[in-house]
């Protein structure tokens, strides 16, 4: 899908964490190259896990993904920094994330880091922690249980048939990267989501002023909701449910828009999703009536696609929404 870049070119920044924002980036690429990406580093699971035990880094999995995403070199150096070590001391263990823990002890600053990975990546915009603290998550259950570890959170919420209640960071108020915060005080768009809401999107806005920042900018804000619903974390959410807990965390109205897939996908995808407790994300025509007396502009359009059989956010779509609306 060919989109003509907008000019002059707005600087977006896309504030989450996970599969869901490195998703996105490649079709925000193709109507600017002001791009700044800023990246939860709350995960303690898999090969981010055990670098940050054993080096005391900063979480480096999701911004490893989001540099891939925006990278400009050959495809042999994206299938290095992807490449998954399958056997010895080594397995499990990313390659990219390796390189960027290796760049991390060279220079004593994981900024530091992460920008010259960009660099060799060649990348279009800036991929920025979003603090340079090592922080960790801990969900409050509405039956009381605590539960600390990013990657412990969806499978404890499935055990104990508990909704989550509350998420917190731990230490609490952790300081934005300044580069983080001027970037996002001269955004022109900010995008929330899509990607886990507990995990991945709700994090952000726990840090220290990051809501006050978002709306001090001059940027309309954009919340992308999920195109499906995640088990342990979001099950039989509706897009009010997800729009409800992200405000309730940030204590404070900072979104303009809300961008929601209309497309139904074949009965035989959906299906799929149902055995394991999923569903799509679909706007009523009450939450209709809801947002507009909010005055939260709705954004209804096909941004989905079936890939290997699973529904994805379809980037080059999403792209030409944005673009369609600013």
């Amino acid at each position: 899908m060919k989109i003509t870049k907008i000019w002059p070119e707005p600087h977006i920044v896309a504030i989450g964490g996970g599969s869901g924002i490195s998703a996105l980036l490649p079709g925000l690429k193709k109507i600017t190259s002001k791009i700044t990406a800023v990246i939860t580093v709350a995960d303690d699971g898999g090969s981010t896990g055990r670098l940050r035990e054993d080096m005391g880094i900063i979480a480096p999995g999701d911004i490893r993904n989001c540099l891939v995403a925006l990278a400009n070199t050959d495809k042999y150096m994206k299938q290095l920094f992807d490449y998954r070590f399958a056997s010895g001391d080594l397995e499990g263990h990313s390659f990219g994330n390796l390189f960027i823990a290796a760049m991390s002890d060279i220079y004593k600053d994981f900024g530091k880091a992460v920008y010259r990975t960009g660099e060799v990546l060649s990348i279009t915009g800036k991929v920025l922690p979003l603090t340079l603290e090592n922080t960790d998550l801990i969900a409050e259950l509405e039956n009381g249980e605590m539960i600390r570890g990013e990657s412990k959170i969806p499978e404890k919420v499935i055990e104990s048939k508990s909704k989550i209640k509350k998420i917190k960071l731990d230490p609490e108020d952790i300081e934005i990267f300044e580069d983080a915060k001027k970037d996002i005080l001269e955004a022109d768009i900010v995008i929330f989501g899509p990607g886990s809401l507990y995990t991945s999107l709700i994090p952000n806005l726990l840090a220290k002023d990051m809501v006050d920042l978002i709306l001090q900018s001059r940027a309309k804000v954009y919340y992308i909701v999920n195109a499906v619903t995640q088990e342990g974390e979001t099950t039989d959410y509706s897009v009010y449910d997800h729009y409800k807990a992200i405000i309730d965390h940030a204590e404070k109205k900072f979104i303009d828009s809300i961008i929601v897939n209309k497309k139904i996908p074949k009965d035989e995808i959906i299906g799929k999703y149902h055995k394991v407790n999923s569903d799509l994300v679909i706007l009523t025509d009450e939450e209709r009536r809801y947002f507009e007396k909010e005055n939260i502009e709705i954004i209804e359009d096909d941004i989905i696609e079936i890939k290997d059989g699973k529904i994805r956010h379809y980037a080059d779509k999403i792209a030409k929404v944005l673009f369609n609306h600013n």
